[in-house]
């Protein structure tokens, strides 16, 4: 493996500016199939493997657990993945995003998307941020058995690389996803361009946590330091 850092980038409130379009499209699956839950509570889980997310929001509402089964998840992801690309229109890449990638590969700085997205929703996103995942290295919620706060997603992505998963830094807006990178001993950097606020970030495991993708490119020899 090649002795060199990466950086893993999650993709949702981290790259693109989705987060609250992947929120409303929850809360129009979730009325569909007649569960009412508080928008902040979906927020809060966003980020969230698909099958946990379903897990801990029905808890909430006190259904009991049978049933939570899995035609019930799968129907309600098709109903959320169907109603999130109705606001495709309005997801856009973060303030800075699209340059921060463009550096690092002038940079010779290897780099990849982990998202706990499956292709259906986070092909929208990387249509959006111009990425092409024929060409860059993309890992889906398709591609792995667990997605986070397990550390799954950031593992494959570094292995793609080939670039040892402790020299790999994992960008992302979530706690989930600095939990994921605690797990596989990354260095988590967060973002608080998903709605996560600095000192949850921190709690959670990051190492420094900066606005959106545009302060991290403004600060990124603190992170990335090269000749």
């Amino acid at each position: 493996m090649r002795n060199e850092t990466a950086f893993l980038f999650d993709l949702d409130g981290t790259l693109v500016d989705s987060v609250y379009q992947h929120v409303l499209a929850w809360k129009q699956a979730l009325d569909a199939d007649g569960i009412e839950l508080s928008v902040w509570r979906i927020h809060r889980r966003i980020g969230m493997s698909g099958g946990l997310f379903m897990n801990q929001l029905l808890r909430e509402t006190h259904e009991a657990h049978e049933s939570i089964a899995p035609e019930r998840i799968a129907r309600l992801q098709k109903l959320h993945a169907d109603a999130y690309r109705r606001h495709a229109d309005q997801v856009r890449p973060l303030p800075g995003a699209r340059a921060l990638l463009d550096t690092l590969t002038a940079a010779q700085v290897p780099w990849a998307i982990a998202t706990s997205g499956r292709l259906a929703t986070a092909s929208v996103n990387l249509q959006a941020l111009g990425v092409d995942p024929s060409v860059s290295t993309v890992v889906t919620r398709d591609e792995v058995r667990h997605a986070k706060p397990d550390p799954d997603l950031f593992i494959a992505a570094a292995l793609r690389l080939n670039v040892p998963i402790e020299r790999c830094l994992v960008v992302g807006d979530s706690v989930w996803d600095m939990l994921a990178a605690q797990r596989c001993r990354a260095l988590g950097i967060g973002l608080q361009s998903g709605g996560y606020g600095t000192e949850e970030l921190q709690r959670a495991g990051a190492l420094r946590v900066y606005e959106d993708p545009a302060d991290l490119l403004d600060h990124l020899d603190e992170v990335c330091a090269r000749d």
